[in-house]
């Protein structure tokens, strides 16, 4: 089963600063390069921030309201409060009557155009949209419905200018996740053309101003309906954000763009000026001579090269404790398969569109292990990215073809469309032989892992 590009895996980036102890958040960021390139990927207009800045308040035109339905019950009876959350005075019984409207037994929202009336600067009608989230879950789900929160984002961030977006986090929800299920509702990678007038403008001739960039301010509230400060927790939801929006970005980055390559190198311009982070790569040939069959075999018909790339973050010493020097290295392993032909069992038309998502495992991954970098989380992490594209040429895996796998078994192939049980269980038992702890994350519903 294949998740939809806008649906980038987030549960790697979750779990990195879940597994983390609150203390590692308390230390200074530190500020890796987040990667701006202007030849390959495009970046989006759409910038996200999570300081609880009540400037951002006056300057909103929209404001959206997130909470179980419950929730939004209890923050509604606060009118005292109402100018100091919104900047403005809603009547009461306008948002009683949204409330009303909308049902605690599924994701749904509504809307008002409101006028703004209070002690703040006059300003264009605003419209106010009440997001409710199920009030009870199955066990199965997070609390608060993260994919229901995407959907609703998602669909109530209407026109430009900038929004407001309040959580009703209920205390016990760590922020991190749900700031990744906020940011997941603003693509990044774009490559829409554009028009005419535009083009006509890169010359200075009658051509249209250049799009302002919009900003999405999320704000966390508490069960008390109090703005959310806590400077640990709101740069665990920043960085979470990031890693996030990354993985969104690789996954949705076509793969003329996202070769195995180009791959290795996004992996480089995050990492390259941080000295905790070491970078490997086996390549091509290198992979064969070095017994890495399968992986070797998946990739050799593409035209770039098949890569393991293998990064080793060291916390700096000086920040350990004595217990978190005992703690045991995390590995993470990703499936980065840029785009899956099938090989020469080659998939359907239908079935083919959207193989570029079968790198998506290894994009999460990533995404997660550069939050825990930034946050400089006090333990060893490990990364394995299996970097290939599974397609057609003279070179490729033929089905009835024997190679030898890195453990030393000799595998026969019956399905050149079942490249993970070569490219990633190898992996795998690569790290078993040296690690005690392995997360395996990739896209498809085959190993039922995400």
């Amino acid at each position: 089963m294949m998740l939809p590009s806008s649906a980038a895996l987030s549960s790697a980036t979750m779990m990195l600063l879940l597994i983390s102890r609150a203390s590692a958040f308390t230390k200074p960021l530190h500020q890796i390069r987040h990667h701006q390139s202007s030849q390959l990927f495009a970046s989006t207009t759409t910038n996200i921030s999570f300081d609880p800045s009540i400037d951002v308040r006056e300057k909103a035109t929209s404001t959206l309201v997130i909470g179980r339905h419950s929730t939004l019950k209890s923050l509604i009876e606060q009118q005292d409060s109402y100018v100091s959350l919104f900047g403005f005075r809603p009547h009461p019984d306008i948002l009683s009557s949204m409330h009303e409207s909308i049902s605690g037994n599924q994701a749904t929202s509504s809307h008002v155009i409101v006028p703004t009336v209070g002690p703040a600067i006059p300003r264009p009608p605003h419209r106010l949209t009440l997001c409710s989230l199920r009030n009870k879950v199955t066990r199965h789900n997070h609390p608060l419905s993260l994919h229901s929160m995407t959907d609703l984002v998602k669909s109530s961030v209407k026109g430009k200018g900038p929004v407001r977006i309040m959580v009703c986090v209920e205390d016990e929800y760590p922020l991190a996740p749900i700031a990744g299920a906020i940011s997941r509702a603003f693509p990044v990678f774009s490559r829409k053309t554009k028009s005419k007038k535009a083009d006509a403008g890169e010359d200075g001739d009658n051509g249209e101003e250049e799009e302002e960039e919009r900003m999405i301010h999320v704000t966390f509230l508490d069960s008390k309906g109090r703005v959310v400060k806590n400077e640990v927790e709101i740069n665990a939801a920043r960085e979470a954000a990031e890693g996030v929006r990354l993985a969104c970005r690789l996954v949705d980055t076509h793969p003329e763009e996202l070769t195995s390559t180009a791959f290795a190198q996004e992996c480089h311009d995050l990492f390259d000026e941080d000295d905790t982070v070491t970078i490997e790569e086996i390549v091509g040939e290198g992979l064969k001579e070095k017994g890495y069959g399968g992986i070797y075999n998946v990739g050799k018909g593409a035209t770039e090269p098949p890569r393991l790339v293998i990064m080793t973050y060291d916390p700096p010493k000086d920040d350990l404790t004595e217990e978190d020097e005992e703690q045991s290295a995390i590995t993470l392993v990703g499936k980065g398969i840029v785009y899956d032909t099938g090989g020469l069992a080659i998939k359907s038309r239908v079935g083919m569109c959207g193989m570029k998502h079968d790198m998506g495992g290894a994009a999460g991954v990533l995404g997660g292990f550069a939050a825990a970098v930034r946050l400089r989380t006090p333990r060893k992490i490990r990364l394995m990215l299996c970097l290939a594209e599974n397609a057609i040429g003279p070179e490729s895996v033929r089905n009835d073809d024997i190679i030898t796998q890195y453990s030393g078994k000799t595998v026969e192939i019956n399905n050149s469309d079942a490249e993970v049980n070569s490219c990633g269980w190898f992996c795998c038992c690569f790290l078993m032989m040296s690690y005690s702890l392995i997360y395996f994350f990739q896209m498809k519903g085959s190993l039922g892992a995400e």
